[in-house]
């Protein structure tokens, strides 16, 4: 029987590197996007490249109505199978100061990286735990834990987020569904791409940036049969920042 793993966000960064690393792990990997469908393709590529296979699966997470209607097609396509691993990878940024940042820069980081985790989980929680047995991994970041200058709306996604991580595990356990998140520091990816980069590593003390292969590892772990005793986590993938 395929397993199936759903990773939102998944055409680019951290999103694609995780989606290929599952598909290596030999789940059948839902590439989630939301506009960029010729990168979100090229993931696809990638994880043929490796042997894996995979499909794309488009939908705004941040949409409720999106959510629902693109996974209740999924599963009347697909019968009695059921997505055992969800990544909810899914984010943006849009950082400013307090005092500058728009209405519009709140809501849109709030709805797309904590709302949407909401309403994805929401969705496939359920069936999850009637077959007793899933994984739900949270991509949050440091920021969520320690905050940013300049980042009150995606820490305080991200924080939110930890706290659901915490609160769900609770819920889920005895269901043998085990929920975490993975905190990654600074990472080399497109999202990073404007930061300054030869300041920031030097207040890391690995002195360097992480790769998205990396946090895709991580990833992979806590969505193994290997991890089954790891739920309610947030595990920092920082180079000790």
């Amino acid at each position: 029987m395929k397993k199936y793993a759903l990773v939102t966000g998944g055409s680019r960064g951290i999103g694609r590197a995780i989606a290929v690393k599952l598909a290596s792990a030999g789940h059948h990997v839902l590439v989630n996007y939301k506009s960029n469908e010729e990168e979100a393709r090229k993931t696809l590529e990638e994880i043929a490249a490796a042997g894996g296979t995979a499909e794309l699966l488009p939908f705004d997470v941040a949409n409720a109505g999106e959510v629902t209607a693109a996974l209740e097609g999924w599963h009347a396509r697909h019968g009695d199978d059921c997505i055992e691993v969800l990544v909810n990878n899914a984010g943006i940024r849009r950082d400013n100061l307090l005092f500058w940042m728009t209405d519009a820069e709140w809501h849109d980081v709030v709805d797309t990286n904590m709302n949407g985790i909401f309403y994805v989980t929401r969705f496939l929680i359920k069936y999850m735990m009637n077959r007793k047995y899933g994984r739900v991994i949270n991509v949050v970041s440091v920021s969520g834990v320690n905050g940013l200058a300049g980042q009150a709306n995606y820490s305080a996604a991200k924080a939110g987020v930890i706290g659901f991580t915490r609160s769900l595990a609770l819920e889920t356990a005895r269901k043998r569904v085990t929920v975490n998140a993975v905190a990654p520091g600074f990472i080399e990816t497109d999202m990073t791409r404007d930061l300054h980069r030869e300041e920031l590593k030097k207040v890391i003390p690995a002195g360097r940036f992480g790769t998205a292969g990396e946090v895709a590892g991580l990833v992979a772990f806590l969505a193994s049969d290997e991890a089954s005793y790891i739920t309610g986590q947030v595990i920092s993938i920082s180079g000790g920042l």
